[in-house]
């Protein structure tokens, strides 16, 4: 099974963003409000994918279809 690929954001200075703090940062320190926020756009994207899966003909994706659940890393 091959390693997960792992895209890392770089800033303007060619460091690394660590995108969990500028999440927190983004919401005045307040962890909670954080995973309430990623919870309603987990919660958004999902309906939205359900959405666009009821919209796709067979055809369209030569017969793959979306999974709302990620697989389990079994590394």
């Amino acid at each position: 099974m091959p390693a997960p690929q792992v895209q890392i954001q770089i800033d303007d200075d060619g460091q690394p963003i660590d995108e969990a703090a500028v999440a927190v940062a983004w919401h005045a320190g307040d962890k909670d409000a954080t995973i309430r926020t990623l919870l309603d756009d987990c919660r958004h994207l999902r309906q939205q994918l359900t959405r666009a899966e009821g919209s796709m003909s067979v055809g369209f994706a030569r017969g793959w279809r979306p999974n709302l659940e990620r697989p389990v890393d079994e590394t």
